[in-house]
């Protein structure tokens, strides 16, 4: 019935958005989404970096490179803009005031990093002296930052980005793996409700949401 059906796009409404306990759905979708994008595409770079300049693979992995990369920059701003409308849960009130402020420090840290892995990797096709195009999964084409790309020191653009680029790379990986092993020390060691708020549910989110 009518009563019934808006109850249900009302519970749902609710699952998308965060509750004071745990995110909603959409942040999760954001969140894991992300990471999974992040990571498979630093291991492709790892995996086309040792390819010789000859493969025929490496101009298709190349491309398939970028695209992930500005999906994946898309995808940040995105979650900014989503956080700015969707208040995240609080940290569990138990938890000491470093330890927040440390949290809060490693969010902002991988924030970042998720920006500027793209950013420099947009440095490095601008100054490359193949001046490849950057085509969208084969579709659209993003313009180099002409900037640099016109700029009489593209060697020096090129050096810095490309070390920016490696340097990021690795840091993100320290910080991917630090931001999970203290989620699983929340799991598992001080058994609250960090990880699992940041896991969907079958019902969901979580109870305590209301029409």
């Amino acid at each position: 019935n009518f009563l019934g059906a808006t109850r249900r796009c009302a519970i749902m409404r609710n699952h998308l958005r965060n509750s004071q306990a745990r995110f909603g759905l959409v942040a999760i979708s954001f969140h894991w989404f992300t990471a999974l994008l992040f990571l498979g595409n630093i291991g492709l770079g790892l995996y086309m970096t040792s390819l010789p300049l000859g493969d025929p693979n490496l101009f298709p992995l190349f491309q398939f490179h970028k695209s992930i990369g500005i999906l994946v920059f898309a995808l940040v701003l995105l979650r900014l803009l989503w956080r700015l409308i969707d208040k995240a849960p609080a940290l569990p009130q138990n938890m000491p005031a470093w330890e927040k402020q440390a949290a809060r420090a490693a969010h902002i840290g991988l924030y970042a990093i998720l920006v500027a892995m793209p950013l420099s990797g947009w440095v490095i096709v601008s100054a490359s002296p193949y001046n490849i195009p950057t085509l969208f999964f084969g579709g659209l084409q993003l313009p180099h930052l002409d900037i640099i790309a016109t700029s009489p020191e593209k060697d020096l653009w090129l050096g810095r980005g490309e070390l920016t680029h490696w340097l990021i790379a690795w840091a993100s990986l320290a910080g991917v793996f630090l931001h999970g092993a203290a989620a699983l020390r929340h799991h598992f060691l001080l058994k609250d409700d960090v990880l699992r708020r940041m896991l969907p549910t079958k019902n969901g989110t979580e109870k305590d949401h209301t029409c």
